[in-house]
């Protein structure tokens, strides 16, 4: 049995003849729905477009989209109308009246390009004059680096001269619509229909009131949501629509008719309309046309933007149509077969080496292991095996009945391949054939960008989680967690994070924040920002003060950026809480009733904004069993959303949420985020110290018995403290160090501070020099200093230096015996 070649010299060379046998059959049926629709599709079928549409002159000085093939026009970015005195390919070739072939190249250097933004790099585009006196344009766009050959640019004129036969049946822009036209008025619901519709509808032009209700009183009541969502202008956009629907009739089934539509905008002094055709489609639910086919996969993968949605798109448009027992996917990689998706899904419908070969949800099948298979990769060809050919097993059983390989291509390589298999004899029809030819170069193109956008998807990403902390610290008292969920749109990284920040004494700092747009700047920034807060509360500054020094550095940034942040530091011993907003939404806390409370916390502006802004600090109080609930705006705001409406719903859903399993809280406010920008939530629940610590603090004079003085408190403070004798020895030779060491090495205020919790005793001295203390790393007989750090060191279980407000605290932490 030949094979069949994919977008191959074969149908090349028989692609006029057959273009002008497939369009004369359109001609030849006046009576057939969607003639112009069917036109179109030859383009694609036949030149190998992936866009064919029909532009038409207006009274008003444009030429406006008539009607359009395949991908949708918003994937190229295509306009659905361009001035008539514009610079546009498609003005050009209405007003010379002749065609106009464009590459890559040119529409990236076009004065007034086509498309809105700039097209993928593979992509050419053709129009052609209609040549039917009204001055029409046949606009084509392909997707593949040698563009439209000769033979696809023949195929491209018989369509161009089909569509310009057809162009009489055409609804005109102001004109009374076709017999199975219709043409709705979106500001008053008065529709113009034709006769054939009011026949589908089972009414007469008598009995019709003009309105559009009338018609859809007339529908089955579950198709109703279907067609009120095209209907209504609130819910459509500019551009096509398609779908299906039910009428009833007075006797027997109802009547399935098909409706296919345009919004236009609406102007000055014309409102919107919809404008299409409505069809009976009863005959074409179970048999639908090969070009059907591929103008539904065409669409279908035009929307795919990950390797598994192009999978899915693929196994939908093959295995029902072709009644195919098994289908599968999968991508190339050296050599194996990365499968992406297998119907039906079970392993034990699939030959026992690719059984073996399972890893996880499918298998990765090796091309070692088929060696007519690895042949057909190599030479890019579809091929069509019938029963009893003689196959390796690994392919054999996977259509004992017939076997399809279709190569996947795109720009030149292989990225993957598909298998179609049946178990009883099948006998492969020619426009079947075609068909798989069809679908292997569509599914290649789709399956390359999808590949790439994995790619790229995966990159954002691997950004995005090493932006975050990894894993939130445990907490004296208290509990944490967050979540943070990447917009649904597009692939740019968010600016949108949070942390929490273990400080002295029993602190935290809760920050949540969100830098402006999304990009690898914002991505930045936010890295930026984050560690630039960590680094100001880590130096002992109040709420305040960490916000007001981060709002210095990121105006000495000079970007354009700004950045909202909401900053709260809480005692852990005694719920007490300080809040500090920058341009972000307020906490919103739960009480332990359940009650909720958005807290009216007053704020400065967002950072990066006033140089010498200020950023007021709000109290707020915590009692065990508290929620404290920190989001950016994703959550709580967007289009049709106010922040106000959004914070009280956050609030409603916090309070009917059980506090005791913090992550299904989280997850549960998180069902009712819109997407359409980054989420990050951050939850605290506090339960307060089991025990709190014991704390004694003593200012240390600059006078000779200093050292003395600060031995004396640190000894009776112990002893009240039940501390035993070792260990108090210990800290007594602690406390003379460091004090000592501060005395004699720095000026100013020196303060020393004792803390007891859970058997671990902190001495910590507190001086005005930011100059840490350093360690000697050796020390000679006749050394007279250095001893002192050596000692500490030796002593205690840990000790070390941390910066604050502009000095120093250098502390030890003993194990402390009663």
């Amino acid at each position: 049995m030949a094979d069949v070649v994919s977008e191959g010299a074969a149908e090349r060379r028989t692609g006029p003849p057959r273009a002008e046998i497939a369009l004369e059959a359109i001609r030849a049926d006046p009576a057939a729905p969607d003639r112009l629709r069917r036109t179109l599709e030859q383009a694609l079928v036949f030149a190998g477009a992936a866009l064919a549409a029909l532009y038409a002159p207006t009274e008003g000085r444009l030429l406006r989209l008539v009607d359009s093939a395949g991908a949708p026009r918003t994937l190229y970015g295509l306009r659905d109308d361009y001035p008539l005195d514009g610079d546009s390919p498609v003005a050009a070739a209405h007003r010379a009246g002749r065609p106009v072939w464009l590459s890559p190249r040119d529409l990236t250097g076009a004065a007034d390009p086509p498309a809105r933004r700039t097209p993928p790099g593979d992509v050419h585009l053709a129009v052609l004059p209609v040549r039917d006196g009204t001055g029409g344009c046949l606009l084509a766009v392909r997707e593949h680096p040698g563009g439209f050959g000769p033979d696809d640019r023949a195929c491209l004129h018989l369509v161009a001269d089909a569509v310009a036969l057809l162009a009489p049946a055409v609804t005109a822009e102001d004109g009374k619509p076709h017999p199975n036209a219709f043409s709705l008025a979106m500001d008053t619901g008065r529709v113009e229909v034709g006769d054939e519709i009011l026949d589908l509808f089972g009414t007469g032009r008598a009995d019709f009131d003009g309105r559009v209700e009338t018609l859809l009183g007339l529908t089955v009541p579950e198709d109703l949501p279907s067609l009120m969502s095209v209907v209504e202008a609130d819910h459509m956009s500019i551009g096509d629509r398609e779908l299906e629907f039910r009428v009833l009739q007075p006797t027997g089934p109802p009547r399935w008719l098909r409706l296919r539509g345009r919004l236009l905008p609406g102007g000055a002094s014309r409102a919107a309309r919809l404008v299409g055709t409505v069809t009976d489609a009863s005959s074409l639910r179970d048999e639908v046309t090969d070009v059907s086919r591929v103008q539904r996969l065409a669409t279908a993968l035009a929307t795919a933007r990950t390797v598994g949605d192009v999978s899915q798109a693929v196994v939908a448009a093959l295995r029902k149509p072709l009644r195919a027992d098994r289908i599968a996917l999968a991508e190339l990689e050296n050599d194996r077969l990365v499968v992406t998706v297998l119907d039906p899904p079970e392993p034990d419908a699939w030959p026992e080496l690719w059984q073996l070969e399972w890893r996880a949800e499918w298998p990765d099948a090796p091309v070692r292991a088929m060696p007519t298979l690895a042949a057909a990769l190599r030479e890019g060809r579809a091929r069509i095996w019938p029963a009893g050919t003689a196959l390796e097993p690994a392919l054999a059983e996977v259509g004992p009945g017939g076997l399809g390989v279709l190569p996947l291509s795109a720009g030149g390589r292989t990225a993957g391949v598909c298998l179609i298999g049946w178990d009883e004899p099948h006998e492969f029809r020619p426009d079947e054939r075609a068909l798989l030819t069809a679908f292997a170069g569509l599914a290649g193109q789709a399956l390359t960008r999808a590949r790439a956008f994995d790619a790229e998807h995966e990159l954002v990403g691997m950004l995005q989680r090493q932006l975050l902390p990894r894993r939130l610290p445990e907490l004296p008292g208290g509990i944490a967690v967050a979540r943070y969920l990447p917009a649904t749109a597009g692939l740019e990284v968010g600016g949108d994070w949070y942390d929490v920040i273990p400080l002295p004494e029993h602190h935290v700092a809760l920050v949540i924040g969100d830098v402006q747009g999304h990009s690898a700047a914002a991505a930045t920034l936010m890295g930026q920002m984050r560690t630039a807060l960590r680094a100001y509360a880590a130096e002992g500054h109040p709420p305040d003060v960490v916000v007001s020094h981060a709002n210095r550095l990121l105006m000495e940034l000079e970007t354009d950026l700004f950045v909202t942040c909401c900053y709260v530091d809480v005692d852990m011993e005694d719920g007490t809480a300080w809040c500090v907003r920058a341009g972000h939404p307020p906490p919103v806390l739960r009480h332990p009733d359940g009650s909720t409370e958005i807290a009216e916390a007053d704020g400065g502006p967002p950072l990066g904004v006033v140089t010498r802004a200020e950023f007021p600090m709000t109290p707020l109080r915590l009692v065990p069993g508290a929620v404290v609930v920190l989001t950016t705006d994703g959550l709580v705001e967007s289009a049709g959303l106010d922040i106000d409406t959004g914070l009280d719903r956050l609030a409603r859903a916090l309070s009917a949420a059980d506090p005791a399993h913090l992550g299904l809280v989280a997850d549960a406010l998180l069902g009712g985020a819109h997407r359409g920008d980054d989420v990050a939530l951050l939850l605290m629940r506090y339960d307060g110290m089991a025990v709190k610590p014991l704390r004694e603090g003593w200012t240390v004079w600059r006078v000779p018995e200093a050292a003395r003085q600060a031995r004396r408190f640190t000894r009776r403070t112990l002893r009240a403290w039940g501390v035993s004798a070792h260990t108090l020895d210990a800290a007594l030779l602690v406390v003379s160090e460091l004090v000592t060491n501060a005395l004699v090495h720095t000026d100013g205020r020196v303060r020393l501070d004792l803390t007891l919790v859970n058997h671990r005793l902190r001495v910590a001295v507190t001086d005005t020099s930011p100059r840490s203390p350093v360690k000697p790393t050796s020390l000679g007989w006749e050394a007279t200093g250095g001893r002192g750090i050596l000692l500490v060191e030796a002593v205690s279980q840990a000790w070390g230096t941390v910066p604050v407000s502009g000095g120093k605290q250098v502390w030890s932490e003993l194990t402390a015996t009663g």
